[in-house]
């Protein structure tokens, strides 16, 4: 039975028995403790939590999920996977264990014929809590479970809870005897790789305090209302049902390692632990990283852009480890698309930018690959001249943490080598990172807000916002919270946040930020709107400060948007759906919309591109959107279906969920169409000029283009005319030459800088003589050391290996330094009978560099480093003939 057909069997069940079919949230939820989705019931959480009374008392759902704390097992084993698809039935307060295990049972039990999966029940064992006598009793007498089946288990196993003070209950699971060839008989209790977990029944039932771990917290007491949240595993369900050992071998991972095996000519068999390990990286990683791009992921150096990052190298690397000599993201991106397009049918549609964004970052890497191997290079040559035959662990750290190499890439290029690793080293470094990071996310996992004082309102349900029609709207105080807590009143000189039944004041969302405006009554009130919020994507927060008089819980008030702030805003919003137009005239329909900001007078733009936009389509770009602009196009809003906004071509800001209903913003027909819920201007000429302020990277596969617009962007323009008449004004000629004036200076001014550097040079050359007769004897030992002001560090290791081929008969030492603007390099070379005799130019070397606040490195014959520090130069210098003293 194919994946998309398990699914579908899943939800039809439900559905046929009163469930509420809910489509998957977006990977990345508005949520304080998670970086993704974890888990089936995560976008249910604030029904269980109590802050929001749910629409429908039953639910069931297939969820995108993500885990990524055992990012560096995936692979090692068969039973991590990063992404993965949780089936899920819920109630809130409707029904509780009896049905939740009838409808669990008799899915998996069913004949095929009938929509079950046709599972054998004497395969099945159900586990519950240590003291569920009703559960136990729901198993063995009704469903018919023997009790020797039925196993117990305690706190660890088969309690549930969110890890923060809330919901939580018992919970019983089901799994699946695999058979004997897989381990020993006894039930999960004996051997869970042979008895693997395939549904997870929670009954909530209580509240847990305060505490840490799966044991170390307290049951408090009942809950109000008892809630089933269940999560079954599809891609487990998806072995059983297609006969394979492990998720890799099913109907969606199997494809990705065909292409692997093609691209790098290697066999994928269990018997070949290594490349077994790195064929599953690519699968699951491959998988996970699509879906994260779809949800509008896009790669970066920290949060979730980096771990999509990291996901990314480690496919990069793996293909390179298995021998892969060319590019491979783009098959697998491609292959992951096709076979995950039934069940998300959005893929195809994002397949261009998908695979820019995940090409693109492969690019980046295999420079950064390119960078590092110079970095191991180093480190190799560093141990062998120190006569050490095992890389550092430090240094390998450094590969790891710097520049994303994998350990064991290290490990084998040391190999190659002739070297070892310091693992150990390398281990307890990479332990202590992990742990400070660990420490990091539970000190920031302090629970879930308390939303309860806002329950009322979110209960009474959305604040009007009548922002679109008009300015000031009629409105009544709902309520006001002050510090976390309801208050009656709020007098002169509080900070408050006002609750009203309707406003006109916009919710920041959508790149578009909040208005700012005024609530007030004719009996003196005046209020200060300061920032305008969403709670629960429902209610508007009015976060402002009281002026004047005293703001009371069931005032009538007048709330106002400012005029002058709307309108700029409005010219930003309505300037950004121009400028995205443009670009994909531009650059095609690939350079879709990665985020954006608008404010008064100013947009930025953030898109998808493999590469930087060139001068030539930047200008093309400002023209077409300013020819909009010149247009007069009408700016109409409707309200329609999602699959019909769609069909009509309107865009979709990826990553972003929206409901059935969606409000389409068109600007001059087929110019523009765009869902959006935003303010915009009534037709395209009132956003007025807009003027592209420059185009940047914001990470691999995005880009970034800036603006102004209106009366920002005249007075931008203004400025820039008044300095172009200054310039030409200085350089005594017109407007329009100024540009070619400005280059033949700037040209002269290299080749003036040029004559100057190869004059000190000249000098610092002539002057190398000198240095010889100057030179000092430290025992038996010639040093001729010296500073040579001017010179790069290339010169100095020309004359550093000059000078030496001078003096080759004797013992010598040659040691050179130069301050070249803020950096300090030098060289050292050494003799021939200088090194027999213990004298090494890298040892030297890595001795002095601190004293110019540098670092280097390099051979026994030859060395070099670079510092910031030139007043350490004398002190090195001294210390060089007192290194040597102490040698010989």
């Amino acid at each position: 039975m194919q994946t998309h057909e398990i699914r579908k069997r899943f939800l039809d069940h439900f559905i046929k028995a009163g469930h509420t079919e809910v489509p998957s949230a977006s990977l990345i939820l508005d949520d304080p403790n998670l970086l993704f989705v974890n888990a089936g019931m995560v976008p249910f959480k604030p029904y269980f939590l109590g802050e929001q009374t749910p629409p429908y008392d039953r639910a069931t759902s297939i969820q995108k999920c993500v885990r990524t704390l055992d990012i560096e097992e995936v692979g090692i084993t068969t039973r991590h996977n990063t992404f993965f698809q949780m089936a899920g039935n819920f109630s809130f307060g409707d029904y509780f264990k009896r049905e939740a295990i009838t409808f669990a049972w008799t899915l998996l039990t069913n004949p095929v014929a009938d929509g079950g999966f046709g599972i054998d029940p004497l395969r099945l064992w159900p586990t519950v809590y240590l003291d569920d006598d009703e559960a136990e009793a729901i198993w063995r007498d009704e469903i018919g479970v023997p009790a020797e089946r039925i196993q117990r288990r305690g706190l660890k196993d088969n309690y549930w809870s969110m890890g923060v003070p809330g919901p939580c209950g018992p919970c019983s699971e089901i799994f699946y005897d695999r058979g004997p060839e897989y381990g020993v008989d006894g039930g999960p209790e004996a051997d869970e790789d042979r008895f693997i977990e395939i549904w997870n029944l929670v009954f909530m039932q209580n509240q847990r305090g305060p505490g840490g771990g799966k044991e170390g917290y307290e049951i408090l007491g009942p809950l109000p209302k008892k809630n089933i949240d269940t999560g079954l595993g599809i891609e487990r369900v998806a072995c059983i049902l297609q006969g394979v050992d492990n998720v890799y071998e099913t109907d969606l991972l199997a494809p990705v390692i065909a292409v692997a095996e093609r691209l790098t000519g290697r066999t994928y068999t269990a018997t070949n632990a290594a490349d077994a390990i790195r064929f599953r990286v690519i699968a699951d990683h491959s998988r996970t990283a699509v879906m994260l791009i779809a949800d509008g992921i896009t790669p970066g150096n920290d949060g979730r852009g980096y771990v999509l990052r990291r996901l990314l190298r480690r496919i990069v690397r793996s293909a390179r480890l298995l021998g892969a000599s060319e590019a491979t993201m783009g098959a697998f991106i491609e292959a992951v698309i096709e076979t995950m397009a039934t069940s998300y049918p959005d893929l195809p549609e994002q397949r261009s930018r998908i695979v820019s964004i995940a090409v693109g970052e492969e690019e980046a890497f295999l420079k950064t690959l390119s960078a590092g191997s110079k970095l191991f290079d180093d480190a190799a040559a560093a141990t062998k001249a120190s006569g050490a035959t095992r890389i550092s662990g430090g240094d390998a750290f450094a590969l790891h943490d710097t520049y994303g190499f994998p350990i064991d890439l290290t490990l084998e290029m040391a190999a190659e080598a002739g070297l070892a690793v310091d693992r150990e080293g390398f281990t307890e470094l990479m332990a202590e990172q992990r742990s400070r990071a660990k420490a990091d996310a539970t000190a920031r996992k302090s629970g879930h807000a308390d939303l309860s004082v806002y329950r009322e309102f979110l209960d009474r349900g959305p604040t009007l916002f009548t922002g679109f029609d008009e300015l000031v709207t009629e409105a009544r105080v709902l309520g006001l919270v002050t510090d976390g807590g309801r208050v009656r009143s709020a007098t002169k000189g509080q900070t408050v946040e006002v609750i009203l039944d309707r406003s006109p004041l916009y919710a920041e969302s959508g790149g578009q930020i909040a208005d700012i405006g005024t609530i007030t009554t004719s009996a003196g009130l005046r209020v200060t709107v300061k920032d305008v919020q969403k709670l629960g994507k429902t209610v508007w927060l009015h976060k402002a400060v009281v002026e004047e008089g005293e703001i009371t819980e069931g005032d009538d008030v007048l709330a106002q948007v400012d005029n002058a702030w709307r309108h700029g805003a409005t010219q930003g919003h309505s300037g950004t759906h121009l400028v995205g137009a443009a670009l994909r005239q531009v650059l095609g329909p690939s350079a879709t919309q990665a985020g954006s900001l608008n404010r008064p007078g100013y947009l930025r733009f953030d898109f998808s591109a493999s590469g930087p936009v060139t001068e030539s389509q930047r200008a093309e770009i400002e023209e077409i959107t300013n020819s909009a602009v010149e247009a007069n196009y009408p700016v109409n809003t409707f309200e329609t279906g999602l699959a019909e906004a769609k069909a009509m071509g309107a865009m979709a800001l990826f990553g972003e969920n929206y409901g059935d209903v969606v409000r389409v913003v068109e600007m001059g027909g087929p110019f523009s169409m765009e869902l959006c819920g935003g303010t915009h201007v009534s037709t395209s000429a009132q956003v007025g000029p807009v003027t592209l302020l420059g185009e940047s990277s914001v990470g691999s596969g995005v880009r970034r283009i800036e603006a102004y617009v209106g009366l920002d962007s005249y007075r931008y323009l203004a400025k820039e005319r008044s300095l172009l008449a200054g310039l030409a004004s200085s350089l005594k000629v017109p407007s329009d030459q100024v540009p070619a004036r400005v280059e033949n200076l700037v040209t002269k001014l290299k080749e003036a800088e040029k004559q100057i550097e190869k004059m000190r040079a000249d000098a610092a050359r002539a002057s190398v003589g000198s240095l010889i007769d100057d030179a000092h004897r430290v025992g038996d030992v010639l040093v001729v050391s010296g500073s040579l002001d001017g010179l790069d560090a290339g010169d100095l290791r020309t004359l550093a290996a000059d000078l030496r081929g001078r003096v080759a008969s004797d013992v010598a030492v040659v040691a050179l330094f130069s301050a070249s603007g803020d950096k300090v390099p030098f060289a050292i070379a050494t003799t021939e009978s200088a090194r027999s005799g213990g004298i090494k130019a890298g040892d030297l070397v890595r001795e002095l560099a601190p004293l110019v606040s540098g670092r280097g490195g390099g051979k026994p014959d030859l060395a070099q480093g670079s510092g910031s520090d030139a007043s350490g130069i004398g002190p090195a210098l001294a210390r060089l003939r007192e290194l040597v003293g102490e040698i010989r």
